[in-house]
């Protein structure tokens, strides 16, 4: 999350590979979760497997979404509010990756211009999440069953590879960068360190031997951050995307099956913990945060206004966090019984209204409309 943030604000060249880590820890977490429930009870509960996904990611998603509509209304450009209105619906049905590729809304070039342009990642883990859970239902049944499951995240990942060498030779890419097929790579190798055969294996690893490969990888994604220059690097859409997401479950499955080492240490130590259970509502607010505001704050100069911005997303990512995510999550408070799920869907229904309602705006005498300039 650090990494995106930076990223975002011009600081960190390579910091959105920070999502590709966030996509193989994805994978491991939801595969550890759906195996040990399919080993534990003989079978995965898939209603209530989404619902709690639903109250997990559902309601800080909702309350950002409308009430980024609403300030892009109050203070973003007129090109701001239009694409907003335009990706609305979209970022509603969990698709909004695929309207930006169906669109050619380039990642790199025409993201200024979208407050709702980091949601395509969101938006690949909700068609991960709706169709992998099906999968590992019907594959982890049997004796057998985990090893099917670790052959299909293989197999699969290695087809995603293929598909991201082929589509990112594509002058534009944002097909091999937003779609959920290329994208399954990173996910897909996360659930694969996530069987019992990538565990068992980790575990025979001793702690001074996991300490330097640990080392080792961390030192590498910190480089690879440094330097990479986006889709201008060399073999990113080669293999590079991919050999990232690999070191990335090395390193997460070392620290979980051998939890002594430094890495696992500092992670798991207060402070990493308490900005990580913030880092989804982070994650949502800081794009649209960045886009309103740092134009704003330029008298401060870049990293002054960055990090204002920083502070201001944080701020909203606890409050989102202590008074929508934690009440719908666990039935607290205000949320106690259906009313946490009523009253995320009526704010739901409150947002489609102001879609319905707010006007789209038209270029006026004096503007210069932004598909020209496309």
């Amino acid at each position: 999350m650090a990494a995106v943030l930076l990223f975002h604000a011009g600081h960190l060249p390579g910091g959105f590979l920070g999502v590709d880590l966030f996509f193989v820890l994805s994978g491991y977490l939801i595969t550890g979760l759906l195996v040990g429930e399919a080993t534990g009870r003989g079978r995965i509960a898939l209603a209530v497997f989404w619902g709690r996904r639903a109250r997990r990611l559902l309601p800080a998603l909702v309350c950002v979404v409308v009430m980024t509509v609403v300030a892009t209304w109050a203070w973003g450009s007129t090109a701001q509010l239009r694409f907003a209105l335009d990706d609305l619906p979209w970022v509603g049905v969990q698709a909004v990756n695929w309207h930006y590729i169906a669109e050619q809304v380039g990642y790199w070039h025409a993201s200024d211009t979208r407050v709702f342009a980091h949601l395509w990642s969101i938006g690949v883990e909700w068609q991960f999440y709706l169709a992998w859970p099906l999968v590992v239902a019907v594959a982890a049944r049997g004796r057998c069953g985990e090893r099917l499951v670790a052959s299909l995240a293989g197999v699969g990942a290695l087809v995603s590879l293929a598909l991201t060498v082929s589509l990112g030779a594509a002058v534009d890419t944002t097909r091999a960068y937003e779609g959920t097929d290329t994208r399954g790579a990173a996910l897909l190798l996360g659930a694969l360190a996530a069987t019992a055969s990538v565990r068992n294996f980790v575990r025979r690893v001793t702690h001074r031997a996991a300490d330097v490969v640990c080392l080792l990888l961390g030192c590498a994604l910190a480089v690879a951050w440094a330097v990479t220059e986006g889709e201008t690097t060399p073999l990113l859409f080669q293999g590079g995307l991919f050999l990232h997401s690999l070191a990335s479950a090395v390193l997460i499955v070392l620290m979980a099956q051998v939890p002594g080492t430094w890495a696992a240490r500092i992670t798991g130590s207060g402070l990493p913990q308490g900005l990580g259970k913030l880092s989804y509502s982070l994650y949502l607010w800081h794009w649209p945060v960045y886009l309103l505001l740092l134009p704003r704050l330029s008298v401060l100069g870049d990293w002054g206004a960055t990090v204002v911005a920083i502070g201001v997303s944080l701020v909203a990512a606890a409050v989102t966090k202590r008074f929508v995510e934690d009440p719908v999550r666990f039935r607290l408070g205000w949320a106690r019984g259906r009313r946490g799920m009523i009253a995320m869907v009526a704010v739901a229904l409150a947002g489609a209204i102001l879609w319905v309602t707010v006007p789209e705006p038209v270029s006026g005498v004096g503007t210069v409309d932004i598909d020209q300039l496309e």
